[in-house]
């Protein structure tokens, strides 16, 4: 049976309260690599992605998508599933057997996409913000369930709880593997070549970022550098952002969500 919240409780918080942060975007790295490392993702990358040469792409078309499913209307929903699906569509092997075949329609793999997403995010915004009540946390965990049931996902796939989700991303993680090959496009994602100058300017912090965010046994299967002087220059990096970030005006906190959706509303106009 459900327990009333007192009165003077603070409402609460949903996906929409949380997704448009800019912030999040720093914990970007952190899921692209968790994916990499499930073997269908990273065999379908591999095989079917210009993703090595255009790393970036991965991370400005899924901040895309996350900003038109939570915040998008119906219509700008609806095309932005399309547009995915059809990037999905040649990501398949032809080749026989479980462990050979995998498919981007494949819901697991898609759930393993939406979890790094899901869990990537609460991190980051937990360690600017501070944790979430039990109410709104719980609340979050079920909203951001739509980055996945919104194409291939089963609602019923979705673990149903934190709890099992915490038991379900234990074992995923457990399981995760790099290979040369994904090693290189981590690699070309944190040392991105066609770039421009800001962006190469700002991977040295980015790199050491996505460092700390990652499970140290991942973190030591992609060869990212880490030390304590890393850890030391983390740790500062994070101390000011909790004090900067959260003082700074919304409009500039929001603005990657704004003007996605802006573009996402362009391309509807010229349908």
């Amino acid at each position: 049976m459900a327990h009333a919240r007192p009165a003077n409780s603070p409402p609460v918080r949903r996906i929409g309260d949380i997704a448009a942060e800019s912030v999040l975007i720093a914990a970007g790295g952190r899921a692209i690599l968790l994916q990499l490392a499930n073997p269908g993702v990273g065999r379908g990358v591999a095989e079917h992605s210009d993703f090595a040469s255009r790393p970036l792409d991965r991370l400005i078309r899924t901040l895309s998508y996350v900003y038109t499913v939570v915040y998008g209307s119906p219509d700008q929903i609806a095309e932005a599933v399309r547009f995915v699906s059809r990037a999905h569509a040649p990501v398949r092997s032809t080749a026989r057997g479980a462990a050979a075949g995998y498919s981007a329609f494949d819901p697991r793999l898609q759930l393993w996409v939406a979890a790094t997403l899901y869990d990537s995010a609460i991190d980051l915004h937990e360690r600017v913000y501070g944790p979430l009540d039990d109410a709104s946390a719980e609340q979050v965990y079920q909203d951001y369930a739509v980055l996945g049931t919104a194409l291939q996902v089963p609602h019923d796939l979705w673990p149903a709880n934190r709890a099992a989700f915490r038991e379900y991303w234990a074992l995923e993680v457990e399981s995760l593997r790099t290979d040369a090959t994904t090693r290189r496009v981590a690699h070309a994602l944190l040392h991105p070549t066609a770039a421009p100058f800001w962006l190469k300017a700002g991977m040295p912090v980015a790199r050491i970022v996505t460092a700390a965010l990652l499970p140290p046994p991942l973190r030591e299967q992609f060869d990212l550098p880490w030390s304590p002087a890393r850890r030391r220059v983390f740790t500062a990096l994070l101390a000011v952002t909790r004090v900067v970030y959260p003082r700074l005006p919304r409009a500039l906190r929001h603005l990657p969500r704004d003007r996605a959706l802006r573009d996402a509303a362009d391309r509807a106009s010229r349908r």
